[in-house]
């Protein structure tokens, strides 16, 4: 009779899980990229001076910030086909991961467009005032002044951001993807769910790994900036 616990079963788990990591980071880093460039238009819209663009875009933030990530991928997955079924397309065929990259775009979205307003905000306005007033276009000064110093700003939040989503994106199994959480569960579920403790501590060992990997990554990034923006300060 197997062990009720048996450490091997770990080990073993790792290497066969790893490889199914690409699927994870091809959707996590879909979902990175279009959420920030969706986050850029959404604090530029809370930033401007049209009343209308601030409470859409704040209403947006709100709603995505108040629905759990389970429900909006379900809202996704299932709501957005039948509701085209409407209009006559048949959206059913689409693979699952446009619908998982699409649901945690949204999300990302939601909480870029947070950190880089506050981030914006949090660099003195007579900063761009004085680069302008120099000569730089206003281009120029947002380029070589605002921006390196909101990047410091907002570096933290942009890394916790994306241990987030590589946490929260461990749902689309639920809906069917082969990721490496669907990798485990397949596992799970071939041995007749036994050892399913072993296989779900290799699968949290492997995303400790990773959120520690992520934290060293931008701590070292927030060192290098940072030190580009005490020079400017004092210069």
């Amino acid at each position: 009779m197997d062990k009720y616990f048996d450490a091997s079963y770990i080990w073993n788990s790792i290497p066969v899980l790893l490889p199914f990591l690409k699927i994870t980071f091809l959707v996590a880093g879909s979902a990175i990229i279009l959420g920030v460039i969706f986050g850029v238009l959404l604090a530029a819209a809370k930033l401007s001076s049209i009343k209308l663009l601030q409470k859409l875009a704040n209403l947006y933030t709100t709603i995505m910030r108040c629905t759990p990530s389970i429900v909006l991928l379900f809202l996704i997955y299932y709501g957005v086909p039948a509701l085209a079924e409407n209009f006559g397309m048949n959206l059913h065929s689409i693979e699952t991961a446009i619908f998982v990259v699409i649901t945690f775009t949204l999300q990302f979205a939601a909480i870029m467009s947070e950190v880089i307003r506050s981030a914006y905000l949090a660099i003195p306005k007579g900063q761009f005032e004085a680069a302008v007033s120099v000569g730089l276009t206003p281009f120029q000064a947002y380029r070589r002044i605002i921006f390196p110093q909101a990047l410091v700003v907002a570096l933290p939040n942009f890394g916790n951001g994306m241990i987030a989503l590589l946490q929260e994106g461990a749902l689309a199994y639920t809906i069917g993807l082969i990721d490496i959480v669907g990798k485990a569960n397949l596992i799970i579920a071939s041995n007749i769910n036994a050892h399913a403790l072993e296989v779900y501590i290799a699968l949290a060992i492997v995303y400790w790994v990773l959120s520690v990997i992520i934290e060293k990554i931008f701590t070292t990034l927030e060192k290098i900036f940072g030190k580009g923006k005490k020079t400017l300060e004092t210069t």
